[in-house]
């Protein structure tokens, strides 16, 4: 077979020399074999072999070329397209171009700012307020260089002037001194002289022009100044706008130092003892309607503040943050509201609501409380500091108010002056005499050496009219006058009394005002002493150099205080976290809640038992004494039968022991089951429905209390939130309405049933007979006891006596004993032979005596009979079940067990109710109780106490402003 296949394979290729070789030569290379037979080609031709390997080596290289190459395109083009998406998700940023200033508007700004302050610093001239300059060193010394220039050149006119007039008049007097800013005396009326006395006129004319002229520049000067504070306001309000803008919305702007330090204050708030009262502020201290508040109210530069007609307006502190912020804006510390103080509408919300918060501090009959009222205002342009403002000190105390207002003002305003690091700003009203006021030797006795009191001086336009020697203003401002020392004297109008003008006004009218006094003319009082904006300027440099004092050692001092807690914590409770009282309650709450849940983990056989329990405890008073005891009276009552077959009286003598009692009557059973039958569906219909419900409250209440007992992990701390959250959950908690009318349908129901159909059923109803006959003849028995007093056996063994009033009372009953009558009362007759026996032994009673006497006695006897019959009932069932119900004779036992099965059915009702809704309720209930409570700091306080909590507390408070200090004073070396 081999060699055909040879031979066909060879002559085919002679056939197609050509292509066959080809193809032959290829697949040979290729493979390394020959085409024939697989055979390995010869080795005749080894560089074509060599030459193929390099060629196979060449093009796998090529091909890893062609794989980068791809790749590189393939991934450029990836992420160009990654690009392009990128870019399209991205924000439009246009808008920046229209809030931005372009590079004209800057260059234009920037040069009308060169060209204002060469301006000014050419006209500066004296007279110009040295607060105003103290900004710029250059307008300073260029405002001393003109004033200098002006001073001599005033000098140099003056002595050529009297060279003048001593040369043209050597044969005449010399000429008056000229004093008291040029005004002269008049000279002898000579040619000479009336032509000095005309240059001096004409001089001193000129003098006052240049005064006029000085004042003019001020004023302008003054002008010039508000229009750039203007623009840096709006500028600064931009550029914070433009920072809010580009940062992520969710994203908190950083607080600003102030308000940092005012958090400090906040958690400090209630706690002014010792170092954790020390840190700096603004306390504003001054006379009633001195002009406290309007003061605040112009460094504020709103009126926040409610104005009262001649009484008193501030009731309590007011602590104010004032800080910068793009809007002017007031806050309470505790609500989220913002006021806006551009508007006039939020401005008199605002006003209403400090008085509404002011009216409930001052409740219980007070005038004036200690309770801080806290709010915080920003603006552009507003000085950063912060001050409260008290209630004013006041001589005469009026009849509506309280006792003692007078000393409770006095004492809470020493109280804030005696920090040492407080600044007092000392209001005085300019328009009274300063022997009127009542503060400035208040502020003495807290600061005699004046080192951190800024005296302000208000209604000086008042002052100046009504005072006829304006040196009195200007001796009180130099402090001669008052008996205190301060670090400043400021002259401030803060309007004119009306209730209608705005801030802007009142500042207009404060600079007028300056501008024509008589104070700056006659040059009594300095420029950087007048004005609110000079007041704020000083009192804030104040504040924030006495905040960078002492904020370092009130640091220290509380990290000191820290480290004490922690060691008492670690030295008193060792092994118990550091809880406050917020951390113990919500342990106190959860724990609580999960207890809460188990109710519906309590098994239905055990809520059975429970309610059933409390079914009968709530209902057998009513069985007792409304069903069976007067249905058995009726029953045994022998009114009106034939008096032969009553029982004999023994006569007293015959016998010592007591008669024996016998019933001579059958039992009227028929009157007994029909008095049974009304009076319990009388029960059913009125009553029991209602007292079902309570036990069902009581039943809830019981095993909610057990529940919490049987919890043995617990922290004892938790147990007075514990009890009193069950407790008033409990209370409020009303069951389903519609559940009573369910309640009386079951039960009428089960009490028409007369039919018991077991022994079981018989069994359980004659064990109740008798454990309520028993407990009942027991109490009675406890009764007789305290009635007639101990019996002849406890007498001699515990050596017990009787009373008077219990001897007669046994005697009584001995009587009555031997009567061994039947009925629940007395006839006439019986009564009045138990009282002639009595009488014979020598014991004097009346009837209603007797009477009283013979109830307890008769139950004792009637319950003992009963006991006998339910004894002898228990052996009666099969007579009962032969005669299909019809046994008179054991009708009690069938009483009892209808009682008994209607309380086991309204069990089961109450059981179902609990399960399904009134256990949920009942913890809803328990979650709003506890959401209230935890709303409440007095009622946490009260529950929540001892030393480990306010250890905790202490800790956690010294803790939080240790942290707040840190970070404030980070906060203020950053910015220095």
């Amino acid at each position: 077979m081999s060699r055909i296949l040879n031979h066909r394979m060879r002559m085919s290729l002679k056939k197609t020399p050509s292509i066959v070789d080809q193809r032959a030569v290829a697949f040979t290379i290729w493979t390394g074999r020959s085409v024939l037979f697989n055979r390995p080609v010869p080795n005749q031709i080894p560089r074509r072999q060599y030459g193929m390997l390099i060629a196979r080596a060449v093009r796998g290289v090529l091909k890893i070329r062609y794989l980068v190459l791809g790749g590189a395109v393939g991934g450029g083009m990836t992420l160009n397209k990654k690009y392009s998406e990128w870019k399209d998700g991205l924000p439009d940023m246009g808008w920046l171009n229209d809030l931005l200033p372009d590079n004209d508007q800057w260059d234009r700004f920037t040069t009308t700012l060169i060209t204002a302050k060469d301006r000014i610093g050419d006209q500066l001239q004296i007279g110009v307020p040295l607060t105003l300059s103290v900004s710029d060193p250059r307008l300073r010394e260029a405002g001393r260089a003109r004033a200098a220039e002006l001073r001599e050149w005033l000098s140099q006119r003056y002595e050529d002037a009297v060279a003048a007039a001593a040369v043209n008049n050597t044969s005449i007097e010399p000429a008056p001194k000229i004093v008291n800013n040029l005004q002269s005396k008049p000279a002898p009326q000579t040619a000479s002289a009336r032509t000095a006395a005309e240059e001096a006129a004409a001089y001193e004319k000129r003098v006052h022009v240049l005064q006029e002229e000085v004042l003019a520049l001020q004023a302008r000067y003054q002008r010039e100044l508000q229009r750039l504070e203007q623009e840096n306001r709006e500028l600064r309000q931009q550029n914070m706008l433009l920072r809010q803008g580009r940062q992520p919305t969710t994203k908190k702007m950083k607080r600003s130092l102030i308000d940092m330090y005012s958090s400090v204050l906040d958690e400090l708030a209630g706690w002014e003892s010792g170092e954790a009262g020390r840190l700096p502020r603004v306390v504003v201290v001054g006379d009633q309607s001195a002009g406290k508040t309007s003061v605040l109210e112009m460094i504020a530069q709103a009126r926040i503040f409610p104005r009262g007609a001649g009484e008193m307006c501030t009731r309590a502190p007011v602590k104010v943050t004032l800080s910068e912020g793009p809007y002017h804006v007031a806050q309470f510390r505790d609500s989220s509201r913002e006021f806006d103080l551009n508007k006039e509408s939020d401005l008199a919300d605002l006003r209403k609501e400090v008085e509404l918060r002011m009216r409930n501090s001052v409740r219980g009959g007070r005038t004036v409380s200690s309770d801080v009222i806290a709010m915080s205002v920003r603006g552009p342009g507003l000085p950063r500091m912060v001050l409260v403002d008290l209630p004013g000190v006041i001589s005469t105390q009026t009849v509506d108010m309280a006792a003692d207002t007078r000393e409770a003002i006095k004492q809470m305003t020493k109280q804030y002056m005696d920090n040492p690091n407080a600044i007092i700003l000392c209001i005085q009203d300019g328009s009274v005499d300063a022997e009127r006021s009542n503060v400035t030797d208040l502020v003495a006795s807290c600061d005699p050496q004046g080192k951190r009191t800024i005296f302000v001086l208000t209604k000086v336009d008042l002052a100046e009219e009504n005072l006829a020697n304006p040196n009195r203003i200007r001796r009180i401002l130099e402090g001669k006058l008052f008996p205190m020392k301060a670090l400043g004297y400021y002259a401030v109008v803060t309007g004119r009394s009306r209730k209608d003008d705005s801030i802007q006004s009142i500042r207009e009218y404060e600079e007028r005002f300056f501008r024509s006094s008589k104070l700056f003319k006659e040059g009594l009082v300095a420029a950087g002493q007048v004005t609110t904006r000079n007041l704020s300027l000083g009192v804030a440099d104040c504040f924030w150099r006495m905040v960078r004092d002492t904020v370092e050692q009130q640091a220290d001092a509380f990290k000191a205080m820290r480290f004490n807690l922690e060691t008492e914590w670690k030295n008193t409770f060792p092994r118990q976290r550091e809880l406050d009282r917020d951390e113990l309650f919500e342990r106190a709450r959860a724990e609580l809640l999960d207890q809460s849940a188990e109710l519906s983990a309590v098994p239905p056989p055990a809520w059975e038992q429970r309610l059933t329990a409390e079914l009968w405890t709530s209902t057998h008073d009513r069985v007792f004494g409304g069903i069976y005891l007067p249905a058995a009276a009726l029953a045994h009552d022998d009114v009106g039968r034939p008096k032969a077959t009553q029982l004999k009286y023994k006569q007293p003598g015959s016998d010592r022991n007591p008669a024996i009692w016998l019933d001579p009557y059958d039992f009227d059973f028929n009157k007994f089951n029909t008095s049974v039958d009304i009076k319990l569906r009388e029960w059913a219909e009125s009553e029991l429905a209602k007292q079902s419900i309570q036990a069902g409250r009581d039943a809830l209440r019981e095993e909610f209390i057990e529940l919490l007992a049987r919890s043995q992990d617990t922290d004892p701390i938790y147990e007075p939130v514990k009890r009193a959250a069950v407790e008033e959950a409990l209370n409020r908690h009303q069951w389903e309405e519609r559940a009573q009318d369910v309640l009386r349908v079951l039960q009428l129901n089960a009490l028409q049933d007369r039919c018991v159909r077991s022994r079981g059923d018989w069994d359980a109803a004659v064990a109740l007979m008798e454990t309520a006959l028993k407990e009942k003849r027991d109490d009675v028995q406890r009764e007789l006891r305290n009635m007639t007093g101990p019996g002849f056996r406890e007498r001699w063994l515990r050596w017990a006596s009787t009373t008077e009033e219990q001897q007669r009372r046994a005697e009584v009953r001995t009587e009555l004993e031997r009567l061994g009558s039947c009925r629940p009362s007395l006839a006439y007759d019986e009564v009045v032979a138990v009282r002639d026996n009595l009488r014979r032994r020598g014991v004097e009673v009346d009837n209603e005596y007797i009477r009283e006497t013979w109830k307890p006695v008769y139950l004792n006897n009637f319950l003992s009979r009963a006991q006998s019959r339910a004894n002898d009932c228990k052996k009666s069932f099969y007579l009962y079940s032969q005669q299909n119900g019809a046994e008179k004779e054991c009708c009690e036992v069938v009483m009892f067990w209808r009682v008994q099965a209607a309380l086991r059915t309204t069990a089961n009702a109450l059981r179902q109710q609990i399960s399904n809704r009134e256990a949920a309720r009942l913890d809803r209930d328990l979650r709003e109780v506890l959401d209230e409570m935890a709303a409440d700091p007095d009622l946490k306080k009260k529950l929540l106490s001892g030393r480990r909590v306010e250890l905790a507390e202490e800790l956690k408070r010294v803790r939080q402003v240790q942290e707040k200090l840190e970070e404030f004073i980070e906060a203020l070396n950053k910015e220095k």
